[in-house]
């Protein structure tokens, strides 16, 4: 799981809020037109965020060895980090978008002690779960791919391979060794391949970067397409041994949320922050079912009903976790599929959390070392990621079509729409929908009528939103 110390800080730490601001408040350009970057703010943002991301992954991931007495890691989640910080963040400001991650994470605890959200889990068809890891995994790897620019906007085509067409820069040259690195050492069952492939290709992109100097701009002060995608990878002299900046702490407005981009609170900007909250908790809810499943099976310890013990237990501290990635300014946390790799060598117990969390919080201290690590050295860990989680699809029965069809639309419709909420939604409308066409509309569980009415809100949302604004 350490490569997220990486990899949230090139995610949160780089994005822009409405205003043009990072997380960390200060601006991300030096210019009005958006074409100079402000590399030190930039740099300071991402240490932020990697102590303030190793500091809540810790504590979560030490809560669920003593609560929920569950092999499994917490930290800031993937795909929930990129919607935040690409999605919600560009359309008001990072203090608001936090808040809204707090929202969502208050809401599914108390759904949580009511019982609801583990009467969810289990009312939705073991299908379904499987293809909701299937697609998170898609999801990530094409995450992986773009960061990397191996996969860039076409001309002409929707996406294109590398520049132009073609891999023809250092970059992306880093990725592709990075990637064979890690394929290499990952089936030779190398423990810590993937920690390793991204401190090796860390490693060799510095010797790359003082060799060949690819610049960050062109002459013309306009970012160049040929150069790293996030950081470019130097050492950070004595700022890799200043101490933590945890000011990212509590940098977060509950209230202001649900107000428009002036501060004003108005029926459309209620709704539609009720929207975007609603479409976090639905991606946050969904994503622990595919994930405690999948670490539960690894390590067998499901019951004979396809569940882990102590569900709510785990299920509480997962929705704690999304309210303290909110309060931190980290993105929602939750359960990580890569808890598998910790079974798979052994883990059975809560302590293996509690020991997994212990080495998040020494890892507040190397926070100032990720400014180094550039998104080509991470990239090939997310490819390898979205692999293990593809293994489950056979799991699927593709004989059985009412089951089948949804779960293909779950899993394409994640990294096809980008977005993991559309997925989910995509998957369970349909199959409510095949189940009618079927004269089987009773055999459909009662929460599963709910949460599909849900989806169709929510895909609706942007009629709905003109509705109530009068337009």
């Amino acid at each position: 799981m350490a490569y997220i110390l990486a990899l949230n800080p090139l995610i949160i730490g780089t994005a822009v809020d409405s205003r043009g601001e990072l997380v960390s408040g200060a601006p991300k350009y030096l210019d009005a037109a958006h074409q100079v970057v402000d590399q030190a703010a930039v740099g300071h943002s991402i240490a932020m965020v990697a102590a303030a991301t190793a500091l809540v992954a810790g504590l979560m991931t030490i809560l669920m060895g003593i609560v929920g007495l569950f092999p499994i890691g917490l930290a800031a989640g993937l795909g929930l980090n990129a919607m935040i910080a690409y999605v919600i963040a560009p359309t008001t400001t990072w203090p608001r978008a936090m808040g809204m991650i707090a929202v969502e994470g208050i809401i599914i605890t108390a759904l949580v002690l009511t019982g609801f959200r583990e009467a969810v889990f289990r009312a939705v068809p073991k299908e379904l779960r499987v293809a909701i890891s299937v697609g998170i995994g898609l999801f990530v790897t094409f995450v992986g791919l773009v960061d990397a620019h191996v996969i860039t906007p076409g001309s002409g085509t929707p996406v294109q391979l590398g520049l132009n067409g073609s891999l023809s820069t250092w970059p992306v040259l880093i990725f592709v060794i990075g990637l064979l690195v890690l394929l290499f050492l990952y089936v030779r069952k190398k423990r810590g391949s993937m920690l390793i492939a991204i401190i090796a290709t860390t490693v060799l992109a510095m010797i790359v970067q003082a060799v060949v100097k690819v610049p960050a701009t062109l002459s013309d002060g306009t970012t160049n397409p040929a150069g790293w995608a996030l950081n470019v990878p130097s050492w950070p002299g004595l700022a890799a041994f200043k101490l933590p900046d945890l000011g990212l702490l509590g940098r977060v407005d509950i209230i202001g949320a649900f107000a428009n981009g002036e501060g004003h609170f108005t029926a459309a900007s209620i709704l539609t922050t009720v929207m975007l909250v609603f479409s976090l908790l639905l991606a946050d809810f969904f994503d622990t079912v595919g994930t405690v499943v999948a670490v539960g099976s690894e390590g067998q310890l499901l019951n004979s009903e396809g569940e882990p013990p102590r569900l709510r237990e785990i299920l509480l501290v997962d929705s704690i976790a999304a309210l303290a990635g909110g309060l931190a300014s980290t993105s929602s946390n939750t359960s990580y599929i890569e808890s598998t790799a910790g079974v798979a060598e052994g883990a059975r117990t809560g302590f293996a959390s509690v020991v997994t969390g212990l080495a998040f919080l020494l890892a507040v201290f190397l926070s100032p070392l990720t400014n180094m690590v550039p998104a080509e050295a991470v990239a090939p860990v997310l490819v390898l990621v979205g692999f293990l989680m593809m293994q489950q699809v056979s799991e699927i029965n593709w004989n059985h079509l009412v089951d089948a069809i949804p779960a293909f639309f779950t899993i394409v419709f994640m990294p096809f729409a980008y977005s993991i909420t559309a997925g989910i939604g995509a998957g369970f409308v349909i199959f409510v929908l095949l189940k009618v066409f079927q004269g089987k509309a009773r055999h459909v569980h009662a929460l599963m009528w709910v949460v599909s009415a849900l989806f169709v809100i929510y895909f609706g949302q942007g009629v709905i939103t003109k509705w109530i604004a009068g337009t």
